[in-house]
């Protein structure tokens, strides 16, 4: 049995800076009522027309660059979107043509804003086996598209930004490892947090009046989201701790989806963590969703937050509810 580990991060967003101040003009809001609800200040969104291929290029080339290897080494490219330029094919076929991979396999998993931790977990298994040695993993979003950037829309638009995330899942040969994943879901929350249109099973699959309905648009239960999500980020971090025997003072860093800077707040004091131990740059993206924890890590990297041999954990909750952990030596 082979171990795995993060060999190279990467990350990208676009060049176009949305404040909260340019979302003024565009709905009923304020830069003082995004802050106080969300803790975000601005977010990225793409000049469109970009697709979230296009997008995540630039993060898959830093991310194949920082682990020291070629893109010919590349056994397998995992994509985690709820964002992707089309019905069929998914967004890893797109991508590998963009890479000029061709013959590598693609796959495309949609776990929502857990997954960048399932498709950890995915690739861990892979190399564990030790059926590949090199894997591309992506989480990616093009989320601007698919706002209602008015008033109506406003409690869910403020909230979601543009950006991709990449990692090179490999064959551990040194300290360096993903220790243990964690996966968990409850389906009977779905429709709490969801995109109702198109739709699969009726058709026409997306009519005229669906439009006119707005229900193409995101659609969240706020309530019931900030509830669960307070509850089960704390017991997926607990179950990585436990399963390795970590006690909470052995953590570099914990790093957690950024939904919103007041479920990040309210897991500190449910973990009775320092706000210091728990990273977030939600204030600069937004809800990057499957593409945060990615961007979180780079950046937290780059601000000197953990080195090697540090124990990190990572952590998401998000839409189906599905939510997840993975223990790292970094």
């Amino acid at each position: 049995m082979y171990r795995s580990k993060i060999a190279g991060l990467g990350g990208y967003v676009p060049e176009n800076v949305v404040t909260n101040f340019a979302l003024e003009k565009m709905m009923n809001t304020s830069n003082e009522w995004i802050i106080e609800r969300t803790g975000i200040h601005e977010r990225r969104f793409v000049t469109q027309p970009c697709g979230c291929a296009e997008l995540a290029l630039p993060a898959c080339h830093d991310a194949i660059r920082d682990a020291g290897i070629q893109k010919e080494n590349i056994d397998l490219i995992i994509v985690a979107t709820i964002t992707p330029e089309h019905q069929a094919p998914g967004t890893s076929s797109f991508l590998q043509a963009l890479l000029e991979l061709t013959l590598v396999p693609t796959l495309d998993i949609r776990v929502q804003c857990s997954g960048f931790i399932y498709g950890m977990s995915i690739a861990d298994q892979f190399i564990k086996t030790g059926h590949y040695q090199n894997i591309l993993l992506v989480g990616v979003e093009v989320q601007s598209a698919g706002l209602n950037l008015t008033t109506e829309g406003r409690d869910i638009a403020v909230l979601f930004g543009d950006g991709a995330g990449a990692a090179i899942i490999s064959r551990s040969d040194d300290d360096s490892e993903i220790i243990s994943t964690h996966l968990f879901a409850d389906g009977t929350h779905a429709k709490d947090l969801w995109v109702e249109v198109p739709i699969g099973y009726e058709s026409p699959r997306i009519s005229k009046e669906m439009l006119d309905e707005h229900r193409q648009y995101p659609y969240m239960n706020g309530r019931q989201v900030f509830k669960n999500a307070v509850i089960r980020f704390p017991e997926v971090v607990i179950a990585a701790l436990e399963a390795n025997q970590w006690a909470k003072e052995d953590i570099k860093l914990v790093i957690p989806h950024q939904a919103n800077m007041r479920i990040t707040e309210a897991i500190t004091k449910r973990l009775d963590l320092p706000l210091e131990k728990v990273y977030s740059n939600i204030h600069r993206y937004g809800n990057t969703t499957a593409a945060s924890i990615p961007l979180a890590m780079v950046d937290a990297r780059k601000e000197g937050k953990f080195g090697k041999g540090d124990k990190l954990i990572l952590a998401a909750f998000g839409s189906g509810f599905t939510w997840a952990s993975a223990a790292v030596i970094w």
